[in-house]
């Protein structure tokens, strides 16, 4: 009670002084950022999912509650299958992720046959939009979908609108690349046409080519990182199957305080993993800024 009174007292000496300075305490109330909100819906539009971030991380959770519901069953220990469980409930952000990859790389992947497509049709004679309209029926697949509403777009808005639509629904700093140079030989237009899409292609397949070779160098070495994590657990819940002094002494305190040390260790172990292997994300130079200085 004392402690108490002595905080209620210097809050309310701190609080006048304020006022009587003239410099009133200010209360900050947290708000989730709409850039954020916004990030995560169109992270789940790239992954190809028509759902809310609040209902895609409220299945997380429940399939994440349901492992662990499972493991205590099968372990006999709640602490057993807690690492287990959050494994699980991670495991969709990192499923759907790998697909929003994979399907943004094909997208990049296809930007060289698409702009060859692009110098072809406007060396028989179509202007860039019509070009870019073809696109949609003898395109690469990936540019297909991504330009799938280009013409209609393209009608109501304009050409050079349309491109920026599917810039900002791609979110990509290749395409923002290539897309931009599209916006920029829709304005000037004329024979420079055909000379900007020709050097495009030519940047675009290198920057390709150093993608993939980041990829490869780092792919065994992120198998390996996951494998030192996921093993030591496998291996804990297979011993802890059956009725046995290894699932006696887990259920004891010193197991639990033997679980509770290599859960922290493992957390500790998978953000110092994560950190060593991230791969500097490449800045959205276009992407537009929000009122608050932020890009999306």
């Amino acid at each position: 009670m004392s402690l108490a009174a002595a905080l209620c007292i210097g809050v309310f000496c701190y609080c006048a002084a304020g006022f009587l300075l003239g410099r009133p305490p200010r209360v900050h109330v947290w708000r989730r950022p709409r850039a954020a909100v916004g990030s995560q819906r169109l992270w789940l539009a790239q992954a190809n999912l028509a759902v809310s971030p609040w209902q895609f991380w409220a299945g997380s959770i429940g399939v994440g509650l349901v492992a662990l519901a499972v493991g205590t069953l099968v372990t006999g220990t709640v602490l057993v299958a807690v690492v287990p469980a959050i494994a699980v409930a991670a495991l969709p952000r990192a499923f759907f992720g790998r697909r929003r990859a994979t399907r943004l790389r094909e997208v990049q992947a296809a930007w060289p046959d698409g702009l060859r497509d692009l110098v072809s049709s406007i060396a028989a004679g179509r202007s860039l939009n019509g070009a870019l309209v073809e696109i949609v029926a003898t395109g690469p697949a990936p540019l297909r979908a991504a330009f799938a509403r280009f013409e209609s777009h393209a009608r109501m808005l304009g050409t050079v609108p349309a491109l920026e639509v599917i810039r900002e629904e791609l979110a990509d700093p290749t395409s923002d690349r290539v897309l931009e140079v599209l916006i920029l030989a829709s304005e000037r237009g004329g024979q420079i046409v055909k000379e900007i899409l020709e050097d495009l292609i030519v940047a675009t397949t290198k920057d390709l080519k150093v993608l993939d070779e980041i990829d490869t160098e780092g792919l065994e070495m992120k198998i390996n990182a996951r494998a030192v994590l996921v093993l030591p657990w496998a291996v804990l819940v297979a011993l802890t199957l059956r009725p046995g002094p290894f699932r006696t002494f887990y259920q004891s305190t010193a197991g639990v305080l033997v679980l509770l040390g290599a859960a922290v260790l493992s957390a500790l172990g998978a953000t110092w993993l994560g950190r060593l292997g991230r791969q500097p994300a490449e800045p959205r130079v276009f992407a537009p800024v929000l009122p608050d200085g932020n890009a999306t």
